[in-house]
């Protein structure tokens, strides 16, 4: 019970710091801190009052005095993702020759949320066929066929509160995978997030079954990207593959 008391009057003050009076904001700012990783050297915090454009004033959780943080070249360089708004939480990458100066900015609460993106069907097969033999395929199949069979389906990945997530869209499907005339690309089931350095990790886990054991055990795998762009409504992650785009969806 003590521990509890002292853990709410911790966060209370944190935001008595940076104005803000809503209860919502103390137990996310006690929660991400706590939560923070070994070998992180991001610097995580509440957006104070006296930040703008060119200046970052922020409140940090390891229970210091607010900071402020010169982001001009952090903005010029496109490295503010998200804006950042009094009482926001905030992940700050700072210059290791000038700790006046903050490099990245991530607004931790504009990557919350849910982001959707449309994903496409290939025809079963398509990928062992000549390309000759797409084409006359393709040009053959009547457009009714296409627009029956090549249907867009919806894939959502929700950013949680504590580092949970959750990924969305998967259907089984009606029939058989033989019966099937078309496939839709895998998307892992992502159940945890975190930025690391600057970074963001999404991990899942899939179970497995050792051979030579008769018991399953978890295989997690760690997905790493870099924020190319985050806005209101749009989300772009660069994975060694490419990037992708999302759209921000409204919480149903």
């Amino acid at each position: 019970m003590t521990k509890t008391i002292l853990t709410i009057a911790s966060a209370l003050l944190l935001l008595a710091a940076c104005g803000k009076k809503e209860a919502p904001q103390a137990e996310k700012a006690t929660d991400n801190y706590l939560k923070r990783q070994p070998g992180d050297s991001t610097l995580y915090g509440l957006a104070c009052d006296g930040t703008t454009d060119s200046l970052l004033v922020l409140l940090p959780y390891t229970g210091a005095d607010p900071d402020t943080f010169d982001i001009i070249n952090a903005s010029q360089q496109k490295q503010i993702f998200g804006k950042p708004f009094i009482g926001d939480e905030l992940a700050v990458i700072l210059n290791p020759e000038d700790k006046a100066e903050a490099l990245t900015v991530i607004n931790l609460d504009d990557l919350k949320g849910q982001w959707a993106f449309m994903v496409k069907p290939k025809l079963r097969d398509y990928d062992k066929m000549s390309r000759r033999l797409r084409r006359r395929m393709m040009a053959e199949m009547p457009d009714s066929v296409k627009e029956s069979l090549l249907v867009p389906r919806e894939y959502v990945l929700q950013f949680k509160r504590g580092y949970s997530m959750t990924t969305r869209g998967m259907k089984h499907q009606q029939t058989t995978d033989e019966m099937s005339a078309v496939v839709y690309p895998e998307i892992k089931r992502y159940t945890e997030w975190r930025l690391f350095n600057g970074k963001l990790i999404m991990a899942s886990g899939t179970m497995e079954m050792p051979s030579g054991t008769k018991g399953t055990k978890q295989k997690i795998d760690r997905d790493t990207c870099r924020i190319v762009e985050l806005t209101k409504d749009t989300l772009v992650l660069r994975f060694s593959d490419g990037d992708w785009s999302f759209y921000r969806k409204k919480n149903n």
